[in-house]
């Protein structure tokens, strides 16, 4: 009898979930060319156009330019009319554990973003991707369209990849797959400012062997995976190894996260002698900027975490992460944006927050579009509004990254007609329709 009662009361609440947390169906692929016509560009590379008009067929641009300019006849077009509106490149999420933490606080089954272990590059970040994810459609509808999603840990905790945020399940959200390595170099001593650098943990060594005994474990598995990979077809494949090939032939890109300006340089100097191709320094903050010279000096792209946040120090500029943006932007180094925190809607008004402390609007943009392609090695198919890249669009009434006026009604993903539905919105039209009631009852 207890069973019984048990069951039922299971499937009363799955019927209740279904009514009230259901995710949006996945949009099919584009049918036919369409024309957003009459609305303000914002291009992605600085350039902004009026009264422009953006053409794409079987999800790749196909035109862009000013509505005037661009002579198209529109028969078996759907065209829409966004006069007035913003038109903007979908906004790329880098460095997350989207769809690998659902309710963060140490709820396991909710949490599948690492492994056991300190030396995991094999470990693929794309394979444990949720797309069920009820936080992928709210972020949708601020605009982000792409997300870096990144295994968390110590050392080598994994490969990441680069989504699309409208998939059925992780193979068909794979837009790059396995591009990544993630490394968290090891800390001297236990941090002691206001918060980390980003979302690996690196190991809090407790002295100097700790330390040691943290990059001798490095130094091994780099000195194996540069004598395996010399090898072009070895007899017996390392999965540790063979994940790693592409580090050194340039295929795939070594993430960096270290929170101490020594230990940047130290990080970066490790993998620049291992002979790895290609660098990013991602969770950065401003033990970054004391190492600045070190990363212009070597052409290092930085992906600033949690711009919104407090200093990192007692001491520190109470603007300075707001600043570091233009900072490193003037330095001539390239800057992207994340936001490592679960509140990753709030990511375009991270961007705006920059305008005011040194960036353009359309260089704040970059910073969560073409910048952040770039770093992520997509810029050849995403993260500006050109000819021959991927349509991810973005249409605002107001400004995208502005808290007070951002209200995305439409977004394209590889040309697909996304929907912007999600579990806020349902939310707030069950209770809406609840106080309607209650008015109706008076």
């Amino acid at each position: 009898m207890r069973n019984k009662i048990i069951i039922s009361v299971l499937l009363i609440l799955a019927c209740l979930l279904r009514v009230t947390a259901q995710s949006p169906v996945v949009a099919p692929a584009q049918k036919k060319p369409v024309m957003l016509v009459g609305g303000t560009i914002h291009t992605g590379t600085g350039e902004v156009i009026e009264n422009g008009t953006v053409v794409f067929t079987g999800g790749k641009i196909t035109s862009v330019g000013k509505t005037s300019d661009i002579k198209i006849d529109k028969t078996g077009y759907e065209v829409i009319d966004v006069t007035g509106k913003q038109i903007y490149p979908g906004l790329i999420l880098p460095n997350t554990s989207l769809g690998l933490i659902e309710i963060g606080g140490g709820v396991e089954v909710a949490t599948d973003d690492r492994e056991i272990g300190d030396l995991n590059p094999n470990v693929r970040s794309i394979v444990a991707y949720n797309t069920d994810s009820h936080v992928i459609p709210v972020i949708r509808s601020n605009g982000v369209l792409l997300a870096q999603i990144v295994p968390t840990g110590t050392l080598l905790p994994g490969t990441s990849s680069v989504v699309q945020l409208d998939a059925w399940n992780w193979k068909d959200a794979a837009y790059k797959i396995d591009n990544g390595i993630q490394m968290g170099w090891p800390r001297k001593a236990t941090f002691g400012g206001r918060r980390g650098g980003g979302d690996i943990a690196a190991p809090a060594a407790t002295g100097p062997s700790a330390y040691d005994k943290n990059v001798e474990a490095l130094e091994k598995i780099f000195t194996d995976a540069v004598a395996y990979v010399a090898v072009e077809k070895p007899e017996n494949v390392n999965l540790r190894l063979e994940s790693m090939r592409g580090l050194f032939n340039g295929t795939k890109i070594l993430f960096i996260s270290a929170s101490e300006p020594k230990g940047i340089i130290a990080a970066i100097s490790f993998a620049k002698r291992y002979g790895v191709k290609k660098i990013v320094l991602s969770g950065a903050d401003e033990s970054a900027w004391t190492a600045k010279d070190f990363l212009k000096e070597n052409n290092i792209p930085v992906l600033l975490s949690d711009p919104l946040s407090l200093p990192k120090h007692d001491f520190s500029d109470t603007k300075l992460p707001f600043k570091l943006s233009a900072m490193f932007k003037n330095e001539g180094i390239l800057v992207g944006l994340t936001y490592s925190s679960q509140a990753y809607p709030n990511l375009p008004f991270a961007a705006g927050q920059t305008v005011a402390y040194g960036l353009t609007k359309e260089e704040a943009l970059q910073t969560v579009t073409l910048n952040s392609a770039k770093i992520l090695g997509i810029d050849d198919k995403t993260g500006s509004i050109e000819v021959g890249k991927d349509a991810n669009i973005v249409v605002s009434t107001g400004d995208l990254l502005d808290m007070s006026t951002n209200n995305v009604e439409l977004a394209f993903i590889m040309g697909r007609n996304i929907n912007l539905d999600n579990k806020h919105k349902q939310l707030y039209r069950r209770f809406q329709a609840k106080y309607d009631n209650m008015k109706a009852l008076k």
